[in-house]
């Protein structure tokens, strides 16, 4: 956290080193986030470099009040939600209905994920948004729920909700799954 403020403080002052450190310390982490939820590793990338590009525009004026890579994390569900809501995911939306899926179908990421990121993929996609949301904004970036409900300007009762209730989704689909391929193997 420390580190961080530093690395605000020098990017506030225009030094392109800090704003280089940043991107290089969370890109990952972002990129993961966004492919999570939009299921879409090229749109991913996009909304991560939207992000840092709004985030280099507030280079003067941003002042880092609470966790950098949290303020992140929801820079970049939000610009993920404006991608989905804004209809931008027409393609991805035409393979969903046909069964498909850019992410768990191309083949370099079936190399680079195998066979149980593939099963966790699916399952992510037949979480509505919401609860897709939730829970990786709390299980992979870390956010405690009473901030995902001041963000999302909901109830921390409807957070913990989706919360439970992708849990539950995600655990019978993946089960249903790890069954499904004990039989065929049978």
């Amino acid at each position: 956290m420390l580190g961080d403020k530093l690395l605000i403080l020098k990017f506030n002052r225009g030094s392109r080193e800090a704003l280089q450190a940043i991107y290089e310390k969370y890109k990952d982490d972002l990129v993961t986030l966004a492919a999570a939820l939009l299921i879409d590793v090229n749109l991913a990338e996009d909304v991560v470099h939207d992000v840092f590009v709004s985030f280099i525009e507030s280079a003067q004026k941003f002042r880092l009040t609470g966790s950098l890579k949290g303020y992140l994390a929801t820079c970049v569900a939000n610009n993920a939600r404006n991608k989905i809501k804004s209809g931008k995911r027409h393609q991805a939306a035409n393979q969903e209905e046909a069964g498909q899926s850019e992410f768990s179908n191309n083949p370099e990421n079936c190399a680079i994920f195998g066979e149980e990121l593939q099963q966790l993929t699916w399952a992510l996609e037949q979480l509505p948004f919401e609860q897709r949301e939730v829970l990786i904004l709390h299980s992979y970036s870390g956010l405690n729920f009473r901030t995902i409900a001041a963000q999302r300007n909901v109830s921390i009762n409807t957070v913990q909700g989706r919360y439970r209730y992708a849990m539950d989704k995600l655990r019978s689909l993946l089960n249903s799954e790890v069954k499904k391929c004990d039989l065929q193997k049978k």
